[in-house]
């Protein structure tokens, strides 16, 4: 799977527009209702109001559509893999490239909006623009990497890269522009997020047309860097706000001081790591991801402190902390990984063991989990249809989060074929139980 992350096709995109979201502050999708020591979030009543009246509900409604085309197209390769010598390398980057980074894109900028509290573009055309030029770009490279088409893999790496770039200069005059605010250190992860993308977008571009002995330093660099600068940076400073309103629990004290120390502990991990696999100087490299894991750590600790006093109670929380979870194990894998290969070859095929939990258990769950929340409060319409929506992307919550975690943790272990192809089934069926509600809930939200 690694030869194929490496493979036909580049980076993980992201975010977008300078004019994003809504503002929150009565918003219980946002981070306003986990101010430290305040009240338990706001109504779905002053969420409805908020959405109806900044056009917020049919914005959402049209670009939710984006990742759960994805994810369905990933039910699809699931059954017909066998036929397409490049499955592995799709599924990584439908998940990543196609719906994790659509979803980053459009939630960075609502939670961007959110935490400075800045008011709600009339159009978003900008916004709009961007994430068309990112999947014009995400189908090209898509395209590519199952065609065997390297330029135009190259294209549309390049396109990816506009759309990133784009949404870095707007969220940073965004900033600029903004008066201070509590939880602006949402925003600097962002910002070293879509900085990470940056670097690892032309990484992956370089191997659509090149392959040679530097092939697995390269292809360390590009997953490390997408994986955990792109999607894990962007989680952790979303998880800042998103994990206390999931709970509708008080955030806890210092944890805004938490994530501010963490961030510059993991951009400095992430920098060391990135010089370290390419180099392939080891000892750096190892040193690089511990400290990331150390970040990782401390920005995660006031979400521990947070569940020990209001334990997670539904999927959107059972979900978002199997994830972390995940993170932290397969963080400490891959550090076990680097420092007992004898090369980077070695390093990039011992990596497959790391990759699955990364993107199975952390990034998939963290995705399902954060819309299964989100999406009924965006989408308004007042009390009764929230909790309706919510109640549908709830169904089945503890037999789901169950189910995927225990496939998982078989799927990892020395099992015979027909166990792993048993249990990759299962996780695909958890994936259908997510799409199936959450399509009804965008169809019946239009009407």
């Amino acid at each position: 799977m690694v030869r194929a992350l490496g493979g036909p096709a580049p980076a993980d995109p992201a975010p977008a527009d300078p004019a994003p979201a809504d503002p929150a502050p009565a918003d219980s999708a946002g981070p306003s209702s986990a101010r430290p020591g305040g009240s338990a979030p706001a109504t779905t009543a002053a969420t409805a109001a908020t959405a109806a009246g900044t056009g917020r509900a049919g914005w959402h409604r049209r670009v939710a559509a984006l990742p759960l085309a994805y994810l369905a197209a990933l039910v699809v390769l699931g059954f017909v893999h066998p036929f397409l010598p490049t499955w592995r390398w799709a599924a990584v980057h439908l998940l990543l490239l196609g719906a994790v980074s659509n979803a980053i894109l459009v939630w960075s900028a609502h939670f961007t909006a959110a935490v400075l509290r800045t008011p709600a573009p009339d159009r978003r055309r900008a916004q709009a623009a961007r994430l068309g030029i990112l999947n014009v770009g995400v189908l090209a490279v898509l395209v590519a990497g199952t065609a065997d088409r390297p330029w135009l893999g190259v294209g549309g790496a390049a396109l990816v890269f506009a759309a990133v770039a784009a949404h870095l200069v707007g969220l940073a005059r965004r900033l600029r522009r903004a008066l201070p605010a509590r939880f602006t250190v949402t925003v600097h992860y962002y910002l070293a997020a879509a900085v990470a993308l940056l670097a690892g977008v032309p990484v992956g571009a370089w191997m659509l047309v090149v392959d040679d002995a530097l092939r697995p330093r390269l292809v360390l660099f590009h997953a490390h860097v997408n994986l955990l600068g792109w999607v894990t940076l962007t989680v952790l400073g979303t998880l800042l706000t998103l994990w206390p309103t999931v709970l509708r629990a008080r955030m806890a004290d210092g944890a805004v001081r938490a994530a501010t120390v963490a961030l510059p502990l993991a951009v400095t991990g992430l920098a060391l790591l990135g010089v370290g696999v390419l180099a392939w100087w080891r000892v750096v490299a190892t040193a690089g991801l511990a400290l990331f894991i150390l970040a990782a750590l401390v920005a995660l600790r006031p979400a521990l402190a947070v569940a020990r006093v209001r334990p997670p109670y539904a999927f959107a929380g059972w979900s978002l902390a199997a994830a972390s979870v995940w993170l932290l194990a397969a963080l400490g894998m891959d550090a076990a990984t680097l420092l007992s290969a004898d090369g980077p070859a070695t390093a990039a095929d011992r990596f497959d063991a790391v990759l699955l939990p990364l993107l199975v258990g952390f990034v998939a769950q963290v995705l399902i989990g954060a819309l299964s929340h989100l999406l009924p409060m965006v989408l308004g319409g007042g009390p009764g249809p929230v909790r309706r929506r919510t109640a549908l992307l709830e169904r089945h919550g503890p037999q789901r989060v169950a189910a995927a975690n225990a496939a998982l943790v078989v799927f990892v272990l020395p099992t015979p074929p027909f166990v792993r192809v048993t249990t990759s089934l299962l996780i695909l069926v958890v994936l259908v139980q997510f799409l199936v509600p959450a399509a009804r809930v965008l169809l019946t939200a239009r009407r």
